[in-house]
């Protein structure tokens, strides 16, 4: 188990300057596992495994044509939703959040908005405005019971909101810069943040404490992720080339972005990359991919050439893009039940579009 010192003088040494997996063997003691991609996907060794059945698979010459004609996603533009925010310049930070709760759509719009904006994902209407933030978001998450979300902000504190009223019930204070990312565990009694100087926090949603802090990074934490069981953190930083994290649905692997076009399925106890998942563009920005699960084993990312692409977790092939933004789409997210898709984007677009699927063949 390392400590907070050895940490650091590891990260100075280059051992840790790309992706994070902090361990806990007992509650808030995290050690780590650094990941490091190469650049060329090619290198990357691929296994034919079932991630959901959890085993290999015998033949995979004879099930590939099986995988190549399964059914594949028919999603439609369902809604187009154009929320009316103060623009943000484009830069690689610029930030663009959206999530899924149990019926309803949250979406943070820009790093310049200082507000949180509430809508329904079936009827376009927008709900509510959170208003608080003294300055502008990073970054926002959903508690499992879509009760609660927490906010991260520039003004250096995370607050905590109660939805259905629209008033902050705690303000997190602690980082000294601005808060980048923030995630609560599946029971949500937990949070952990990401700032602008290398830092993570733990916190304790009901008392408003920060339980734990780690100097993991040496540049902005752009992600943090717990697992299924809160035993892991899984974190990414501009230190490396790695720029968006979480963990799979069941938590065996890892899912990642980076600036060289391609997304990596890891198995993160042996640090190998299984799948690669290419055909997008993502050189510049901090684009989010994401799971899904309602309608089919999909992998989602949005594009620097302004589509939303979708490939078949296990073939790896691209099974669908959807076409509508006219700008970057650094956000996308996927409804916990329904086979939905919403994508934001930025620059001269600053609109969400959500897709639902009709059914495919």
């Amino acid at each position: 188990m390392f400590s907070e010192r050895e940490i650091t003088r590891k990260m100075e040494s280059g051992a840790a300057r790309h992706m994070l997996v902090l361990r806990s063997s007992a509650p808030l003691h995290y050690t780590y596992t650094a990941i490091a991609p190469r650049l060329k996907p090619a290198a990357y060794p691929v296994r034919s495994f079932c991630f959901y059945c959890q085993g290999d698979i015998p033949n995979a010459s004879n099930i590939l044509p099986l995988l190549l004609t399964a059914r594949r996603p028919l999603h439609r533009l369902h809604r187009l939703l154009l929320p009316r925010h103060q623009p943000a310049a484009k830069d690689p930070t610029t930030s663009c959040d959206i999530l899924f709760g149990d019926t309803r759509i949250q979406y943070l719009p820009s790093s310049n908005d200082r507000v949180v904006k509430i809508w329904s994902p079936f009827t376009g209407e927008l709900i509510r405005n959170l208003n608080g933030h003294t300055k502008g978001l990073s970054d926002i998450a959903w508690s499992s019971d879509s009760v609660h979300l927490a906010s991260a902000s520039d003004d250096t504190t995370i607050r905590i909101w109660e939805v259905d009223t629209g008033l902050t019930l705690r303000t997190l204070k602690g980082h000294t810069n601005y808060v980048f990312c923030v995630n609560y565990n599946n029971a949500s009694n937990l949070l952990v943040s990401g700032g602008c100087d290398g830092e993570i926090r733990i916190w304790n949603v009901e008392k408003g404490k920060c339980m734990k802090k780690i100097l993991a990074h040496l540049d902005y934490v752009t992600a943090v992720h717990f697992n299924r069981d809160a035993s892991l953190i899984v974190s990414c930083s501009l230190d490396g080339l790695i720029q968006h994290v979480q963990f799979s649905p069941n938590s065996k692997y890892i899912l990642s972005t980076a600036h060289d076009s391609a997304i990596r399925l890891w198995d993160y106890q042996t640090s190998r990359c299984l799948k690669t998942y290419v055909g997008h563009t993502n050189t510049k920005y901090c684009i989010a991919a994401c799971f899904s699960v309602t309608g089919g084993k999909w992998i989602i990312s949005g594009s620097e050439d302004n589509k939303v692409y979708l490939w078949d977790l296990q073939s790896r092939e691209i099974v669908q893009t959807l076409e509508g933004h006219t700008d970057v789409v650094v956000a996308v997210a996927t409804h916990p039940q329904q086979n939905m898709i919403a994508s934001g984007s930025i620059g001269s677009d600053l609109s969400i579009r959500i897709w639902a699927d009709r059914g495919g063949s």
